[in-house]
């Protein structure tokens, strides 16, 4: 493997995983991935890991919020943060001269976060607006539903920023107790790709985060048992209707998840000459937005296809759909066509992983699921392994009926 690609890692005493890519350029970027999401609340701390996400930034024991946020603003840096139903990552991006200022700044943000009174009150508004948004919005409501039906009455079936009644009750007490069992360095990746030698990152990492106690975490999560399918329709005022089409996938570890990846891109994926693109919107004008997603998760994934069409087209448009998976399932892609399918997933995620940050979060989060982590050359190679055969052994998987659920916001 090229010295360019080679990853370096380590692990601290106190668990905390270190990994490292070197990489030439001015910019650096640095992400500290916890393994705590969504997934990890009871049902009564529904919300509760984003609302944290949010109040990491509020203040700690030596910064006001306006330090937080200000301390790499003002050398030209970038510090933000996500939730996810599986993990919470404060990430970071900056000139690599501020490699000392960053790591030390995230290690205060995710270990001495103080969580103030006033804060929790008024973050708390915030995430209602933030909720309100979403419902206001049918595309992504229908998203999230979906998910919510997939995996009905499990952990995974929950909206990751809560609902209105608990975000509305939660107190600064709900906060800490959470973040207390939670936020230990044995559930943290520290990943960077920059131009720093590993042996410097790995000083300042112990200096920054070795002094903080593994304090072991119990895990609530439950593993998921497959549903039958459903169709769920529910009435809306909107002017389109909005529909979700898909199923239970291969989790984030599974040997064909690259294959299903590749797969997804050819269906619906983001490029205008997909099928369901160029078969239904371009031929036909059914629908304006017509995609197909694969999210995988720890133990678990599913694929999804959202379109948005008059009502008059609904039925037809779903037919539509359904025809295209059945010519993945009953036809092999001929040598041209997989050739070029496999060009294009190489040349996005080549290009994805141009910015740097991207490709950060791929690896960090690699290090919680897979055994080995995978370079874009070792990724490369495994899709030009790919064969037709292989791909139509999935779609006849994935795409089966007894695995495809319908959820649609029928529109007036």
């Amino acid at each position: 493997m090229s010295d360019e690609y080679f990853i370096s890692e380590a692990v601290l005493p106190n668990g905390l995983r270190l990994l490292h890519r070197r990489r030439s350029g001015t910019v650096a970027h640095l992400a500290l991935m916890i393994d705590i999401g969504m997934r990890d609340e009871l049902e009564d701390e529904n919300g509760l890991a984003h609302f944290i996400e949010h109040l990491l930034f509020k203040g700690t024991k030596k910064r006001k919020a306006f330090h937080v946020l200000s301390c790499l603003e003002n050398v030209g840096g970038d510090l933000n943060a996500f939730t996810t139903k599986e993990e919470t990552c404060i990430h970071a991006s900056f000139l690599k001269e501020h490699y000392s200022k960053a790591i030390e700044l995230i290690s205060d943000v995710a270990f001495n976060s103080i969580f103030p009174e006033n804060e929790v009150e008024k973050e708390k508004e915030v995430i209602l607006d933030e909720i309100n948004s979403y419902l206001d919005s049918p595309y992504d409501e229908i998203i999230d539903e979906f998910e919510n039906l997939l995996y009905r009455g499990h952990q995974l079936g929950r909206n990751i920023l809560g609902t209105i009644p608990l975000v509305s009750n939660y107190t600064r007490n709900d906060i800490i107790s959470f973040y207390s069992k939670n936020y230990s360095p044995d559930k943290m990746i520290l990943a960077t790709i920059g131009d720093i030698d590993f042996e410097t990152f790995q000083h300042f990492a112990i200096k920054h985060f070795g002094g903080y106690k593994n304090f072991g975490t119990v895990s609530n999560r439950l593993p998921f048992t497959s549903l039958p399918p459903t169709k769920k329709t529910e009435k809306r005022t909107n002017h389109l209707t909005h529909c979700m089409i898909g199923g239970i996938a291969y989790s984030y570890d599974h040997p064909d998840k690259l294959k299903m990846i590749l797969l997804n891109n050819i269906l619906g994926g983001p490029a205008m000459s997909s099928r369901l693109n160029l078969n239904i919107r371009e031929k036909y004008g059914f629908a304006y937005t017509i995609e197909s997603q694969y999210n995988a998760y720890s133990d678990v994934g599913n694929f999804t296809i959202y379109l948005g069409v008059d009502p008059h087209s609904k039925e037809k448009a779903i037919s539509l759909v359904f025809k295209e998976l059945d010519k993945l399932k009953q036809n092999k892609l001929g040598i041209l066509q997989l050739s070029n399918a496999k060009k294009q997933l190489i040349g996005q995620v080549a290009l994805g992983n141009e910015s740097g940050l991207n490709e950060l979060l791929s690896m960090a989060r690699d290090g919680f699921y897979k055994n080995a982590l995978e370079t874009l050359p070792e990724t490369i190679s495994k899709v030009e392994k790919i064969t037709a055969e292989d791909l139509l052994n999935v779609a006849n998987t994935i795409f089966d009926k007894e695995n495809i659920s319908i959820l649609t916001f029928e529109g007036q």
